[in-house]
């Protein structure tokens, strides 16, 4: 028997990918007296993203666990891992999925300047990744090399698209530092980039040091946002 698809209420069809995340009618949201024109925009825009709408219903803390979710689909770097680093890891659900697909003994840090609710298994430092005491105390809770390095940075926009790249960029720069002291052999390191892709003197050091280097635009990644993700697998420690 052929499943038939669901219908919005135009009697148009709605489609879903496995994760049950539905697109379809648009809700159109009125402009308010005391509403901003852009607050309305935001407004219209969650009402009528699937991925928000999943992430309420799966248990999720935003939209983006989704992009790591497929991520690992594409890539499949969780499985089997046993410590992850989170880096900017508010408002947490890039460490609740690792907690969730990771499950079992697995130790999960997150860091970020903002306050981050407990997620069950992970610790938290509410500190700012760029100071200079926060890779110690990072340190000092990591036990042995790490599997995995996962980091959605990004340096607040400023609407110039050339600077907001660079900007982004010194964040990928001082996460693969932290890295390149911390990753175990054959580990993983996911990060968000921003137009442009990768700078090549960056990308070259990133060749050096995995033996294959990515990049991809999950679904879930908005198309309008200039952010793509560079996946690194496979560390080479250097002695």
């Amino acid at each position: 028997m052929i499943k038939k698809p669901k219908l919005s209420k135009t009697g148009k069809e709605r489609r879903s990918d496995p994760r049950g995340i539905v697109r379809g009618e648009k809700t159109r949201v009125k402009t308010a007296r005391y509403r901003k024109s852009s607050s309305t925009r935001w407004l219209q825009r969650q009402l009528n993203d699937p991925y928000v709408a999943a992430s309420k219903r799966d248990g999720y803390r935003s939209r983006a666990a989704y992009k790591i979710i497929e991520l690992d689909e594409k890539f499949s770097f969780l499985h089997g891992v046993k410590s992850v680093v989170d880096l900017g890891a508010a408002p947490g659900g890039w460490t609740q999925v690792a907690a969730k697909q990771c499950a079992g003994n697995v130790s999960i840090i997150g860091i970020d300047l903002l306050e981050v609710a407990p997620v069950a298994g992970a610790k938290m430092l509410k500190m700012d990744f760029t100071a200079s005491e926060a890779e110690q105390a990072l340190l000092d809770l990591i036990d042995g090399p790490v599997d995995l390095v996962m980091s959605d940075m990004a340096a607040a926009t400023t609407g110039h698209q050339n600077t907001d790249y660079i900007r982004t960029l010194g964040l990928v720069e001082l996460a693969f530092d932290f890295v390149k002291k911390v990753l175990g052999e054959n580990g993983t390191f996911v990060t968000k980039v921003f137009a442009g892709g990768t700078d090549n003197t960056l990308l070259k050091g990133l060749r050096a040091h995995f033996k294959t280097v990515r990049h991809y635009k999950p679904p879930a990644s908005r198309s309008e946002s200039k952010e793509t993700y560079m996946v690194a697998q496979g560390f080479k420690r250097k002695s």
